[in-house]
Order: structure tokens, then sequence, then C-alpha cells
């Protein structure tokens, strides 16, 4: 069975635990292969907030992996067929040079071939407070067809640890691809809510 290929690529803001959990997330869709790459200040940043061997974990969870400097890649080429590209996190730099075609790096050029071939790229844009560069920025990569997704914690499923806030994220992402799997990201439902609330609240008691 031919899988589907997801390009993930990770560029130096923080945010770095998020890369990981998407790739590890694709990871265990058996009908994906997932080509990653990292940038050099990714490598550093995943470094300082995730370990000295979140980088390592990273590259043997990804199917590929592809230096950024590496332009003459298999991902550089509109005939590389995938199903989409989630850039993860996104740094300021990366939305920018992508909303001017700049590409410099192995990154933006995949994400330049995701616009030009009409595929799904997502973006997880990293940076707060936003000044007026950012936003247009985010105008002119969604009104290319990008979307925009800055990682924003959801509450509504009530996470107890970090970890549930980065795997909802990293499951939202991945949904924004339009895979054909079953969801990933806990749906909502005022209901189920309801009575978990209640149920931790005994719980408590």
């Amino acid at each position: 069975m031919n899988k589907q290929r997801v390009v993930v690529g990770v560029s130096g803001a923080s945010g770095a635990a998020l890369a990981l959990r998407v790739v590890e997330r694709l990871r265990n869709i058996p009908s994906v292969e997932t080509h990653l790459i990292v940038s050099d200040s990714a490598r550093r940043t995943l470094m300082h907030e995730v370990g000295p061997h979140a980088l390592h974990q990273l590259l043997t969870v990804a199917d590929r992996s592809y230096p950024a400097g590496d332009i003459g890649a298999a991902t550089a080429s509109g005939s590389f067929r995938t199903a989409g590209m989630i850039v993860v996190p996104c740094s300021m730099r990366t939305l920018a040079a992508i909303a001017a075609g700049l590409a410099d790096n192995l990154i933006v050029r995949a994400a330049d071939v995701h616009l030009k071939e009409r595929r799904r790229l997502v973006l997880m844009t990293r940076e707060t407070p936003l000044h007026l560069g950012h936003l247009r920025n985010m105008t002119a990569v969604t009104e290319m067809g990008a979307i925009v997704m800055p990682p924003v914690p959801a509450f509504y499923h009530r996470p107890q640890r970090v970890e549930e806030i980065i795997d909802h994220l990293a499951a939202r992402a991945i949904d924004l691809i339009g895979l054909p799997v079953a969801p990933l990201a806990t749906e909502w439902d005022p209901q189920s809510l309801v009575q978990n609330a209640v149920a931790r609240t005994r719980g408590s008691a």
C-alpha cells in the first residue's frame, strides 16, 4: 500500500515540543510517511526546550529527514507528491520568507511548493504580541492558500498537564491536513464535558 507523505518543517521558534509530538502522532498513523526538515535554529531550540536527546528522538521517529540547507532534496519539487505540510513551530522569519516567496532554505522551498501545487500548508506561527508586519504576512500567506494556526491552547477538554495541551494542538494541526483517517483531536461535546467535570469534582471531594 502506498503511504501518504506529510512534510514537517521545524523552524527555530519556541514550541519545539509541538514538533516532536506532531511527528510522533503522524508516526502512529500506518498510512502516513513523514518527511522531516529541521533548521539549524530549531536544533538549538530543541536542545534548550526539550532536552539534549530531543533532536535524535525527532529524527528517529520520522521516516525521512533532510538538512534545511539541502535545497535540492525531494521535498523541493512539486513532482514529489504529498498530502500536505505542517511547519511547527513556524517562526516569524519563516513566515515572512514564505509570504515573500523567498525560498532560501528547504523549509521555505517545500512550503512554497505546497502553495503553488495547491496542497494543504499549515503554519503553526509562534510569536506574541504581534506587530503589523506579522499580521500582514499572515494575511499574505492566507490569501495564497495556507492555514495559519497559532498554537493557542483549548481548555474545553479540561487539560490537567502541559502534555495534554501539546497533544491536543498537535492533533488539531494534523486534522487540518485532511488525511482520510478519523479526527485525532477531542471534539466539542458539551454533554460529555459536563459529565467529566462532575466526575472530577466527586473525585476530589
